[in-house]
């Protein structure tokens, strides 16, 4: 089972590449095809000034303007991963429901390596905030 790469983040709902501890993991969420005109794909709706609004409580369809609910696109969405388990070692490619559950206290997508059965999880990015002190400012 080889899964479909994205050819542009364009096509996504969610990406990410990323390394955990000695492992990394590449995961992705192609949008949804319309479920009316069966052409256009599923987005949040786009403000005034051309960008996405990402707090939109609905989807839209950018061909036919057809609403549809967060709720009803979101579990009908699947994230697909490509990893090389932190825990085993072993490369392999896996599916899971694009949901956030709680892992180690995080909210994140978990997903289990097929060899060792280990949980891994592919966590909320945080926004790092950096006071610049002294020290920062002389180098």
């Amino acid at each position: 089972m080889s899964l479909k790469k994205p050819t542009s983040v364009e096509e996504c709902v969610y990406f990410t590449n990323r390394t955990i501890d000695s492992g990394r993991a590449m995961a992705w969420v192609f949008r949804k095809e319309c479920p009316k005109c069966k052409k256009g794909f599923m987005g949040k709706p786009q403000k005034k000034g051309g960008k996405i609004d990402k707090k939109a409580d609905h989807y839209v369809c950018y061909l036919c303007d057809y609403k549809e609910t967060n709720e009803q696109v979101e579990t009908s969405l699947v994230l697909n991963v490509e990893y090389k388990c932190p825990h085993c070692g072993n490369e392999g490619e896996t599916t899971t429901e694009y949901k956030r559950k709680s892992f180690e206290g995080v909210p994140s997508f978990v997903f289990e390596c097929q060899k060792c059965h280990k949980k891994i999880g592919l966590t909320k990015k945080m926004k790092e905030s950096k006071k610049k002190g002294k020290e920062d400012l002389d180098e």
